[in-house]
């Protein structure tokens, strides 16, 4: 035994578990009076969000909700989403954010897989989550969010609900740090989507990450056009907080109210995906607005290609690229700034930029590897392998599927199915994809599960379904398929079919008729339609008219 083992335990005092509930209680002890949130006109102070956090998990006690319970939500970038993060996590309970593209079907797994014991319900959302509810045997209880001209529900208002709480309920930190804070669901490569774990732990390192790598500061001041129910919206809805900067949320994300808020509440950070960046470099002349300060934008999903970058320079923006998984809390790796960068030539500077990068400031490694033997790869920007991860910013798991969350973690890594070379410079670049997911807007669909709609057609006897590029949404599915001996249909009778399927944000928007290549053993080639899908949107040009 060590000398330094013996009388040196942990205790209250010099062992508190880490968890990003602690920010809010800072911002509001040094920050009181200093905007926590914009919406349109209304101001909440950090003192005041504190209050309503703390009515909000009154409230939710009061209801039944302790720990270990899980309280979902499905509602857009408002402050009734950040209050969430803050109050369900202070009870002990785990949120649960839902994303507001999903149909009823999914809404209803989602409710039905966390076992949800309220659902906080956003009436813009009311239909899908009404369909939802009905086709359970046990709907939990909802409580009404507020939207713009949309009728009262029949459930507890928000505000109501509130008002029940007690203003001075305490938001406890975890017993321990390992206890799961959220729980976000990701389409993965199934039709059901899994329930990624998460812990107070990794979300405060996390975001102490995100907020010492994007430079935010009490001067800070965040949009929210990233959605937050996706892996919480990256932690910044917590690293926002520890910085004691302002959030400016936005109802929809639409060039017109983006560029009216930078200018009106002089926004300096902001995160989104590729299709974001290109909204606002193709936004009519009307919706511009001039504004004097830099503003850095995060973005992730897919390289952001030279044009994005020259285009978002040029109206006052700083392009970050990011890399992540809804498994390692969004952003794990960064594509590092480099003072060479500014010196390089432009088309030098987006092949630099399009890297994933290193890992960011809390992340422990990331590799690239051998996908069977674990041996790291050389790192001569050519030799591909898996890009794998370990952290303490990985997750704990996937609910109720010990099999998937054993295979992602085989060896003692997490294997993001991601396939990556590894450039002299020790940046990482990814090359394609293990796995057939297709990231639209930032949103992963299953090929798989879109698929399954294609083939419950009549008309269909073989699909397939691949990424291809798109200047909008940085991928979109493009479905091959084989029709049957003697039918007929067309391109858009099989995409109006699709978005009677499944959400319309997952259906294709090219369909190619014809045979499928196979292998010798009837195993469809994706590859060599992921090439076709790429030549055709080189011939034809990439973006079309959305059919979303």
């Amino acid at each position: 035994m060590s000398i330094y083992d013996q009388d040196l335990g942990r205790g209250p005092a010099n062992h508190v578990p880490l968890s990003p509930v602690s920010f809010l209680h800072r911002a509001a002890r040094v920050f009181p009076d200093r905007a926590a949130i914009v919406h349109g006109k209304r101001r909440i102070t950090y003192a005041e969000m504190l209050t309503r956090c703390r009515r909000l998990a009154s409230a939710l006690a009061r209801a039944g909700v302790g720990k270990g319970d899980t309280v979902a939500i499905l509602a857009p970038n408002i402050p009734e989403m950040l209050e969430a993060h803050y109050a369900v996590p202070g009870l002990g309970a785990v949120l649960c954010p839902i994303n507001t593209r999903l149909d009823a079907a999914a809404i209803g797994f989602i409710l039905r897989h966390s076992e949800a014991r309220v659902f906080l319900l956003d009436r813009e959302y009311a239909a899908a989550g009404a369909a939802a509810l009905a086709g359970m045997d046990a709907p939990p209880p909802v409580i009404d969010i507020a939207a713009p001209d949309t009728p009262a529900g029949e459930a507890t208002d928000y505000e109501t609900f509130l008002r029940g709480g007690d203003p001075d309920h305490p938001l406890r930190l975890p017993d321990d740090e390992w206890q799961a804070i959220t729980l976000n669901y990701t389409s993965g490569t199934t039709g059901n989507p899994k329930g990624v774990v998460l812990h107070h732990r990794g979300a405060y390192l996390n975001a102490a990450a995100n907020a010492l790598a994007f430079g935010l500061s009490p001067r800070s001041v965040y949009l929210w056009t990233l959605p937050m129910f996706h892996c919480d919206g990256w932690t910044y809805t917590w690293a926002v907080t520890l910085a004691g900067g302002t959030h400016v949320c936005l109802r929809r994300v639409e060039p017109a109210p983006i560029f009216a808020a930078i200018a009106a509440e002089g926004v300096t950070h902001m995160c989104g995906a590729p299709v974001v960046l290109t909204l606002l470099i193709h936004a009519p002349a009307e919706a511009r607005r001039v504004f004097p300060q830099t503003v850095r934008i995060a973005t992730g999903g897919a390289a952001p290609p030279s044009a994005v970058i020259a285009g978002m320079e040029a109206m006052g923006f700083a392009v970050t690229h990011l890399y992540g998984l809804t498994e390692c809390y969004g952003p794990a790796t960064i594509c590092e700034w480099q003072p060479a960068l500014d010196a390089m030539a432009p088309a030098d500077k987006a092949g630099f930029m399009a890297r994933q990068g290193v890992g960011h400031p809390l992340l422990e490694e990331a590799s690239v590897r051998d996908p069977d033997t674990l041996a790291e790869m050389p790192a001569d920007g050519t030799t591909m392998g898996e890009l794998m991860l370990r952290s303490n910013t990985v997750m704990m798991g996937y609910l109720k599927n010990p099999e998937a969350t054993a295979a992602a973690f085989r060896g003692g890594l997490f294997h993001t199915g991601d396939l990556a070379v590894l450039h002299p410079d020790n940046y990482i670049e990814i090359k394609d994809r293990a796995k057939d997911i297709i990231i639209s807007g930032g949103e992963n669909i299953s090929s798989l599960e879109v698929e399954e709609a294609l083939y419950r057609h009549q008309a269909v006897m073989e699909a397939a379904v691949v990424a291809r590029p798109d200047a909008r949404w940085g991928e979109t599915p493009q479905a091959f398929v084989t029709l049957r001996p003697d039918a007929s249909t067309t391109a858009d009778e099989i995409i109006a079919w699709c978005r009677g399927q499944i959400a319309h944000y997952k259906c294709p928007r090219f369909v190619t008729f014809g045979p499928l290549p196979k292998t010798s053993t009837g195993k469809i080639q994706k590859f060599e339609l992921r090439a076709r899908a790429r030549a055709e949107a080189d011939q034809n040009g990439s973006v079309q008219p959305s059919r979303l």
